[in-house]
């Protein structure tokens, strides 16, 4: 059992550790907070569903872009309240069911503002896979880093076989990260001065309206997400987890997961679709693995040398990583559109979704100071908007 716990950490850990890489916060917080948000999660829910929740990448860009406006203790009181999100939401739920949130967030909304959330910072992979933001490796070196990780990561992820097929992010990784090593750009000075045990770097949350404003709408993708990962782990299950135990409570343990996560300064939590595949591959159907799997992460996150070693990947590997990343989760939107089988060129879906994309891609904001919207927080709000005040067609209704 214990085994079989620390296999379904493995198939999570690349991309749980490359959130916290790509946006500036501590991999060894984001083992200690996916462990400790898992636990809560099975609490709520009383062990009843498999799964396992670690880094959620919708937040990669908004939490990227959050630091650079807000910093980072802004930033997790952002979070918070995006965890606070789910569990309003999961309370209406409670009492009222789901037909009110497919009327407020429709694919026409949701599509569109997951592509935003995709591609609003896409220059940021771009910067990262050309070297702009090292100091130590040049252009030539930084392309053939980053488009060799990206090559491998492409090649596992379409060709890639069993559990190979599950983990092809952390193939890249550690390939790329060979690669750098041959080629001399690693620093290991992290790696030596570090202390084999040491507390993670915990960060504790402030809270401004702006970082708030600018977070809460991210959570809008996720939470309609959530139910997708819901309805799939039951499908591999053969149980309705919307009914037992509940989506009201899967979506509270979401919730305050998250929220738990950034009260230690951690990334948001979400349910990981490559642990459903790993169950799905070795029918361990028991979430007992899945605690084990956690309580693993939470002893990892105290290894210094760990943390430092993760912090030592150069930038262009995770570059070119990021370039598929954000690439994938705009697809994801679209995907989202295209499955709703409504025609994108009739007049209202036309004004929401081009509205959506250029204010949310474009860089429109509205007020300032405390009070700035913008980014994906205003495109979420203008597709909710527009879609609740605009006419709906005869064959819409």
């Amino acid at each position: 059992m214990i085994l079989t716990g620390a296999q379904m950490l493995f198939v999570a850990f690349g991309a749980l550790v490359l959130v916290p890489l790509l946006t500036g916060l501590d991999p060894s917080v984001a083992l200690f907070t996916a462990g400790a948000g898992t636990l809560v999660f099975h609490a709520v829910t009383r062990q009843s569903v498999p799964v396992f929740l670690a880094s959620s990448f919708a937040f990669i860009a908004p939490i990227q872009g959050s630091i650079a406006s807000f910093g980072v203790s802004a930033t997790l009181g952002g979070l918070m309240a995006a965890g606070l999100v789910y569990v309003v939401i999961s309370q209406v739920v409670r009492f009222k069911g789901t037909a009110w949130l497919h009327r407020l967030l429709p694919p026409v909304v949701v599509g569109p503002v997951i592509m935003v959330i995709g591609l609003a910072l896409a220059p940021v992979a771009v910067s990262m896979a050309t070297g702009e933001n090292s100091d130590n490796i040049d252009y030539g070196s930084a392309i053939f880093l980053s488009m060799t990780s990206l090559l491998i990561t492409l090649v596992l992820a379409v060709f890639g076989r069993g559990l190979l097929r599950l983990v092809p992010i952390m193939g890249g990784i550690i390939s790329g990260y060979v690669l750098a090593l041959i080629m001399g750009l690693v620093d290991f000075s992290p790696v030596t001065s570090s202390s084999w045990l040491s507390l993670p770097g915990f960060t504790a949350p402030s809270f401004h309206w702006a970082a708030i404003l600018f977070m809460i709408p991210v959570a809008i993708a996720p939470a309609v997400e959530h139910i997708g990962d819901m309805v799939a782990i039951g499908s591999v299950t053969r149980k309705n987890y919307l009914e037992k135990p509940g989506l009201h409570r899967t979506l509270l343990g979401d919730g305050l997961a998250t929220t738990l996560a950034a009260l230690f300064g951690g990334p948001p939590n979400t349910t990981y679709s490559e642990v459903t595949g790993a169950v799905t591959l070795t029918r361990a159907f028991n979430p007992m693995y899945m605690i084990i799997a956690a309580i693993i992460a939470i002893l990892l996150a105290f290894i210094g040398k760990l943390g430092a070693l993760l912090q030592t990947i150069p930038g262009p590997v995770m570059g070119g990583i990021m370039t598929l990343l954000f690439g994938s989760i705009a697809v994801v939107g679209m995907n989202t559109l295209v499955r709703a089988g409504q025609s994108l060129t009739a007049p209202r879906n036309l004004v929401v979704v081009s509205l959506i994309l250029v204010f949310g891609i474009g860089g429109m904001q509205f007020g300032g100071g405390q009070f700035t919207l913008q980014g994906v927080s205003l495109a979420a709000i203008v597709g909710i908007v527009l879609n609740l005040a605009l006419p709906r067609a005869q064959e819409d209704e």
